[in-house]
């Protein structure tokens, strides 16, 4: 994969089996043949893309879609059903509130360890520290309390902030910071624009919000079953009514 290729997905296609668990009855039905495929759901279905350094791809469609999984495929916390996935370089996820956030430990404890999680040492994570709180715009009280205290807003906004910070290849964000004030969602974008126009990083972001993509370069909408009905090419506008695929081989 070229360096500057930083995800190439590859004919994904990711199944769910719903209605029968995967315990001892779901094992037995398997091995007799009698498991029934009408509770097989299939959240995507023949994805390929690729996304290179400064790419900007924002999923939009109804729950269900398929925008979470594909977050979910790239940041490898879950593995495809069929295709291949390919990263390249860091990756930051953010894709619920709280994620990788441990309850008991404070701001300031849970700032080492996400950086450290995400392939910072400790001394580029203090290198780092203030201007991570400043960009959370959280004071020294509250980064000294445990985060279970938080709300929600305050946690999207630490959470936010540490990932960005720490300079990803890869930056993906599911609707997060939606719980978080105007003010702080606008500085949010904006910064994910820096990081995406300094050439440096590939960003991926879920949105119900098609017309606050619409502006912006890459953006995929999804259809209902999960098949993408277009992505753009970078530099073009996005159509309702228009069908492209993801930047063609």
């Amino acid at each position: 994969m070229s360096s500057d290729v930083l995800v190439d997905l590859d004919g994904i296609g990711k199944r769910y089996l719903l209605g029968q668990g995967r315990g001892a009855r779901g094992v037995l039905l398997d091995v007799l043949g009698r498991r029934d495929r009408r509770q097989d759901v299939w959240a995507l279905r023949d994805l390929s893309l690729t996304l290179a350094r400064g790419d900007t791809l924002g999923l939009v469609g109804r729950n269900g879609a398929g925008k979470t999984t594909t977050l979910r495929l790239v940041a490898g916390i879950t593995r495809p059903s069929r295709g291949q996935v390919m990263t390249h370089g860091r990756v930051a996820s953010l894709l619920n509130v709280g994620a990788g956030f441990h309850p008991e430990l404070s701001g300031r404890e849970n700032v080492f360890l996400n950086g450290v999680i995400l392939g910072l040492s400790r001394h580029e994570v203090k290198a780092r520290y203030d201007a991570i709180v400043d960009f959370a715009g959280l004071d020294g009280v509250f980064m000294d309390t445990p985060v279970k205290h938080y709300s929600s807003g305050m946690y999207a906004r630490l959470a936010f902030s540490v990932a960005v910070h720490v300079e990803p290849d890869v930056l993906l964000v599911d609707e997060v910071l939606s719980v978080g004030d105007a003010e702080f969602q606008d500085r949010s974008l904006r910064r994910m624009m820096e990081l995406r126009d300094g050439g440096r990083a590939a960003i991926v972001f879920v949105s119900h919000n098609l017309s606050a993509l619409e502006a912006r370069h890459g953006v995929c909408r999804w259809r209902h079953f999960g098949r993408a009905t277009g992505i753009p090419r970078r530099g073009r506008r996005f159509r309702r009514s228009g069908r492209r695929r993801a930047h063609p081989r």
